[in-house]
């Protein structure tokens, strides 16, 4: 495992961490027991920075999360997020009462007198021109409520408006083989600012594991069911926004590039650490064979000129009329 700086923070985390979404819920049945040992497997690769939120399973996944750092010695930086328990997303909504009470129950969740990292959970677009908001972040870390904190974006607009804010910390934003924009029109600025960048939905909610085909099914209660349309929250999230036919060919083309003794999930995320300015990729997974082949990309020689150039002609003639100018 290979680590890297956290911005501006003293920390220095796995490229390839621990995204925690699967493991509270939206996709699919998972046990406690299973969830715990992919935990506990990530931890035994060298992963030591997991994202969660306080709606993953109402509170499931950051009561997961404590129980492992309870029983483990190794120093884990934990990421939560807040905003999603939200019946509509305002800015109103995000009062200093709301603030507080959403941080107080991650700490009690998460078991801990401070967190680590707090994100702002794909806010408004017009939170970001309301700079008192982000002083009452600046109260509750003063209160010794937060170590740092950050957003979790939809848009590249939203992530460029957020770090114009001197404490925003980190930025998490969906960036793959199949949503590429970011690096074109925000790392740039990003590095300027050593604002740490957390890859999430490195793999297109399994896309980009090449282990899908036309007639896969999902569960009733997974995101990759009920949400392909943006029925429950932004079509971004499910499939990175890609129709799901469209991506299964584009799977296929980069198939085609595959280096030998490398998976397609390693190469997926392989790519993502190709950019310097990513400090980590957050893939998830529910089970430890997952995590263990997830946690190998990250020791993988650099992929070679032309198989970048190739994943990028991929992109510009069957992804980005899709996705480009929507996120």
């Amino acid at each position: 495992m290979h680590y890297r700086q956290l911005g501006r923070t003293p920390w220095k985390v796995s490229d390839i961490s621990f995204g925690a979404w699967a493991i509270g819920g939206a996709w699919g049945q998972v046990s406690d027991e299973e969830s715990l040992a992919a935990l506990n497997r990530a931890v035994d690769c060298g992963v030591n920075f997991i994202d969660t939120a306080d709606v993953y399973g109402d509170g499931r996944s950051e009561r997961l999360i404590a129980r492992l750092t309870k029983d483990r010695r190794e120093e884990i930086v934990v990421a939560t997020k807040a905003g999603r328990r939200l019946p509509r997303q305002t800015v109103e909504g995000y009062s200093r009462q709301n603030l507080t009470a959403w941080v107080e129950d991650s700490l009690r969740n998460l078991a801990t007198d401070t967190l680590d990292l707090l994100q702002l959970h794909c806010p408004p677009m017009a939170l970001y021109d309301h700079a008192e908001i982000f002083g009452m972040l600046d109260d509750l870390v003063k209160a010794g409520k937060l170590c740092y904190y950050g957003v979790s974006v939809e848009k590249v607009d939203e992530a460029l408006k957020a770090i114009e804010y001197p404490n925003v910390q980190t930025v998490q934003i969906i960036f793959n083989c199949f949503r590429q924009r970011p690096a074109d029109v925000f790392f740039a600025r990003a590095r300027q600012k050593q604002v740490g960048i957390l890859a999430r939905v490195p793999l297109a909610s399994g896309l980009l594991t090449g282990k899908f085909r036309p007639d896969s099914t999902f569960a009733a209660d997974d995101h990759r069911n009920f949400n392909r349309q943006g029925e429950a929250f932004d079509v971004g999230e499910t499939f990175s926004g890609v129709d799901y036919q469209a991506g299964l060919e584009a799977v296929e083309e980069i198939r085609k590039l595959l280096p030998q003794g490398m998976t397609m999930t390693q190469l997926a995320l392989r790519w993502i650490l190709m950019f310097d300015a990513v400090t980590c990729a957050i893939p998830g997974g529910k089970r430890s064979a997952q995590i263990t082949e997830n946690c190998h990309a990250s020791d993988l020689p650099a992929l070679s000129p032309a198989l970048m150039e190739g994943v990028r002609r991929i992109y510009a003639e069957r992804i980005r009329p899709q996705v480009e100018n929507r996120w």
